[in-house]
């Protein structure tokens, strides 16, 4: 079948960007990446993205008057660039409701941390990895999912943990969750790109073999 045409969205260094790329490069991911925005003028992920041909955006939210204005012009960048599936891989802003609903099951997300723990309003980046220190419980990890009107309440895709050790700092909890993202990212897309993802109400089933993902 014709490859899945993504559009993916960042705010910052673009590092599971890259990871979609490698992937999508080698075959393992039957898709095309036909846009990648940012809403930072200076992400490095623009950069990643020019370097490897690709359609690199910047949607200023100065411009804009209001969110809805803002979020409408995500979605027009999207729509002309036939975007199938949008894929959130460390972008910082959360969509409207009319985005959502225009992809409606055809938004994923990566979140560091093992969601219903230390996500919604305000936990992202590495206040995640702070709160997680700060609470002190012995496993965090990262989570894939896709995303519906809430804040990290969507169906879950999948999760992996990482244990958290006695002498972990932010930066090297970051840097454990992030080898993490970087695998389960592409697994979820390549699964969704093939076709293999079933939703169930709250629940995430692989079609292949109908075990639940994880």
């Amino acid at each position: 079948m014709p490859p899945v045409k993504i559009g993916v969205l960042i705010s910052g260094h673009g590092s599971n960007l890259q990871a979609l790329i490698d992937q999508i490069t080698t075959g393992k991911i039957n898709g095309q990446i036909t846009v990648v925005i940012s809403d930072r003028k200076d992400a490095y992920g623009l950069i990643r993205a020019e370097t490897h041909q690709l359609n690199a955006v910047f949607v200023d939210r100065k411009s804009c008057s209001t969110e809805t204005e803002f979020n409408r012009k995500i979605l027009a960048v999207l729509t002309n660039n036939e975007v199938q599936l949008i894929v959130l891989a460390g972008y910082l802003r959360i969509l409207s409701g009319e985005v959502v609903h225009a992809y409606h099951n055809r938004i994923i997300n990566i979140h560091p941390a093992l969601i219903p723990s230390f996500c919604g309003q305000g936990y992202y980046g590495k206040k995640v990895h702070q709160a997680v220190l700060d609470y002190g419980v012995k496993l965090t990890g990262a989570t894939v999912h896709f995303v519906d009107e809430g804040t990290d309440t969507g169906p879950i895709i999948s999760q992996r943990a990482v244990a958290v050790e006695r002498d972990d700092t932010v930066e090297s909890l970051q840097n454990k969750v992030l080898n993490l993202e970087h695998q389960l990212l592409p697994e979820a897309v390549m699964l969704y790109c093939a076709g293999k993802l079933k939703i169930d109400g709250r629940k995430v089933w692989r079609i292949e073999d109908e075990k639940s993902v994880n």
